[in-house]
């Protein structure tokens, strides 16, 4: 009964969608209307409403993720077959809500927030963190589409090959799974595109119309 709980906790806090609500309580806004993709997800709040409003968001997102994991990994054992259903339930609530089951969003921040539950064990948030990181500002994968899905699919063979309890694994593929669906579903098609570490070439092309400017 208690999984039963968890599980059920995840999924109710997860269809609470924060980036819709709080932008519309604070700020008049509907980030579903404003944002290109009509996604209700944080860099939407963040890009309608600001960036405090879009910070509360943000950590409201990973809140709702967080704390339903971590109140189970206080009670119950971590070894527990139940936390394949535990991590993925806020997850499957932020994409499938149960009030507006159609319009739940990508499930980003909320997958980053259940990460996080599983402290003292960091190694899959940090492993998401890296990969994101990796295809923003080394590899540069374009459009954001096609950047989150390389990132998750290589989370979820990160988690395979990483030490952690085979219900975690199982619930990180079911993570990786959810939120490569909802982009892929409602993502716009856009030319695939990679850059190697974009700063660089910026600052090459500083350097050269400063150079340019004093030869003028």
């Amino acid at each position: 009964m208690r999984e039963f709980f968890y599980t059920l906790l995840g999924y109710l806090s997860g269809s609470i969608l924060f980036a819709k609500i709080v932008p519309q309580k604070l700020c008049h806004v509907d980030v579903t209307r404003m944002g290109k993709d009509q996604n209700p997800g944080t860099f939407n709040a963040f890009a309608a409403a600001g960036p405090l409003v879009g910070t509360f968001v943000l950590l409201l997102e990973l809140g709702k993720g967080f704390f339903p994991v971590h109140l189970a990994l206080k009670n119950l054992s971590p070894e527990n077959p139940a936390f394949a259903l535990i991590l993925l339930a806020p997850v499957v609530g932020h994409a499938w809500p149960l009030m507006h089951f159609r319009e739940g969003g990508k499930a980003i921040a909320v997958s980053f927030g259940v990460l996080l539950g599983l402290y003292p064990a960091l190694k899959p948030v940090v492993l998401l963190a890296v990969l994101y990181l990796l295809f923003s500002l080394v590899l540069v994968v374009r459009p954001h589409l096609y950047r989150s899905v390389l990132t998750f699919v290589c989370f979820a063979a990160g988690c395979l090959r990483t030490v952690m309890f085979p219900a975690w694994k199982l619930g990180c593929l079911g993570i990786s799974a959810v939120v490569c669906w909802r982009h892929i579903r409602t993502g716009e098609r856009e030319p695939l595109t990679f850059t190697f570490l974009p700063v660089f070439d910026k600052m090459k092309e500083n350097k050269k119309k400063k150079e340019w400017e004093v030869w003028k």
